[in-house]
């Protein structure tokens, strides 16, 4: 998530019920010491943790409340350090109304039996029992939020488990997400792709989802901005094009210039307006000023989205939000849409034409001329790249016959093997459940033709997510 300014909030609150501190000496302390643990691994660079301490009494619970709500956090931790009456938990909760996941982690996989037995008195033994006894409390909370009306979210582990922590991080990464989104603009350049009806979308809908605004854009703007680009800004943006693109030697120096001064204007285009993406479009008349813009795009939208404003082509809003959630979570999220099957290898490609995710290329991409954009006007600069081998997750956010709004998510492999080297991006993807179920399943539950490609397995992270936003997730593979 480098390159990102937002900091998420994560509150923190143990229970515990006061009656126990003065019949055994310690407990309070040690199990302090535990949230304190907590507190300590979660916390990082871009995650300010609000710690409400102890809560053990209604008036704490009260504090507990009112310090969240002025603080503003975007998710409750709530620890279960010991049996706690849950008269002390629910209004915490209620009032603080953001997401709350209940951990229940004990300090350790199983109680030491023999040395338990060993200690001297019962009442020195119930102290131990109970720094072990998260799990009592943890049906009563269920059955409070439950009736309640309060979604909730349960890890059960220990304070030191990898499952448990996968978890707890996967949430806290999804809470960053959801607050990414409600401080993002997404600038719409542009039209449609005229007759792409899978690519249709509902801007109100999904800005009422994940909370984003949308920031209408003029092509004229981005002329304004070009005819202003000095000769040292081309200088330097051409610079940029050979440190990060490995150029083709058959770039003419017209197409590379071209090209830049597009490039430096689309950069001045998002600082102008704060955008944190955008989706495009255009194509404007044969020898007109747009056409001459639109034509020279594809490096500088390469630039951005590696530089955390993902770009989608083809005006595809839906498919620039699934980039998004890509790249807020370190993934990536590059343009695609399903190219071929191989059938011997039980392999689908996938790729696009126009801007791609650089940072999670396989090796440096290429910047190559193409003599013919396939189903646009011009011609122009282009990109090649494959995506790194290894884990990967795919993702397409669904707006449904009805408005409602869905993400569909796959997990699957990039792997070697003979591409199509014909100046757009492509990849051998393999899954689980075999190419023809994949495209089978991935098709019919409904999502447009492009979706986003991200590295690593994280679909768990986009469970969680759409939990958070109160979407429903259709998980292929």
């Amino acid at each position: 998530m480098a390159g990102q300014q937002t900091k998420v909030k994560i509150g923190l609150f143990g229970i515990g019920l006061d009656t126990y501190w003065a019949q055994f000496k310690g407990l309070k302390e040690r199990l302090e010491g535990y949230q304190q643990l907590i507190h300590t691994r979660v916390e990082n660079d871009r995650i300010t943790v609000v710690d409400a301490g102890l809560v053990d009494t209604l008036e704490k619970s009260a504090d507990a409340a009112a310090l969240f709500v002025r603080e503003e956090v975007d998710l409750i931790l709530l620890y279960v350090s010991t049996y706690a009456l849950s008269s002390t938990v629910l209004p915490v909760v209620q009032k603080t109304k953001v997401p709350v996941v209940v951990l229940n982690l004990q300090p350790v996989s199983r109680i030491d039996y023999e040395a338990f037995n060993s200690l001297g008195s019962r009442e020195e033994k119930t102290g131990e029992w109970l720094a072990h006894c998260q799990a009592c409390s943890a049906p009563e909370i269920a059955s409070v939020f439950n009736r309640a009306g309060i979604e909730y979210h349960l890890i059960t582990g220990t304070l030191t488990d990898a499952e448990s922590w996968q978890e707890i991080e996967a949430w806290v990464d999804a809470a960053y997400v959801a607050k990414v989104f409600r401080q993002t603009s997404i600038g719409l350049l542009g039209h449609y792709y005229g007759g792409m009806m899978d690519v249709y979308s509902d801007y109100t809908q999904i800005a009422s989802v994940f909370g984003n605004h949308f920031e209408i854009l003029e092509i004229d703007e981005v002329k304004e901005l070009r005819d202003q680009v000095t000769q040292p800004e081309i200088e330097a943006m051409l610079a940029k094009f050979q440190s990060t693109f490995l150029v083709s030697n058959e770039c003419s120096p017209s197409e590379l210039n071209r090209a830049a001064l597009t490039s430096c204007a689309l950069q001045q285009l998002v600082d102008k307006h704060g955008l944190g993406a955008m989706a495009y479009y255009y194509e404007g008349r044969p020898g007109n000023p747009s056409e001459d813009i639109v034509t020279s795009i594809i490096a500088g939208n390469t630039l951005l989205t590696a530089n955390h404003v993902p770009v989608a082509g083809e005006f595809e809003v839906k498919n620039v939000i699934a980039m998004k959630i890509m790249d807020a979570l370190g993934a990536g999220g590059s343009f695609s849409e399903f190219y071929a099957m191989d059938f011997d290898d039980d392999i689908v490609m996938l790729g696009h034409d126009g801007p791609a995710h650089a940072a999670i290329a396989e090796g440096k991409v290429a910047l190559v001329p193409l003599q013919i954009f396939h189903g646009k006007p011009g011609k122009g600069l282009s990109i090649q790249m494959t995506v790194r081998n290894g884990p990967v997750t795919v993702l397409s956010v669904l707006q449904e016959r009805t408005g409602k709004i869905r993400l569909l998510v796959a997990e699957g492999q990039t792997e070697p093997g003979p591409i199509l080297n014909i100046g757009n991006t492509n990849s051998r993807y393999r899954f689980t459940i075999g190419a023809k179920a994949y495209i089978n399943s991935w098709s019919k539950a409904g999502p447009s033709h492009h979706c986003a490609v991200g590295i690593g397995h994280i679909a768990q992270k986009i469970e969680k997510l759409a939990a958070i936003l109160g979407v429903e997730v259709i998980r292929v593979c």
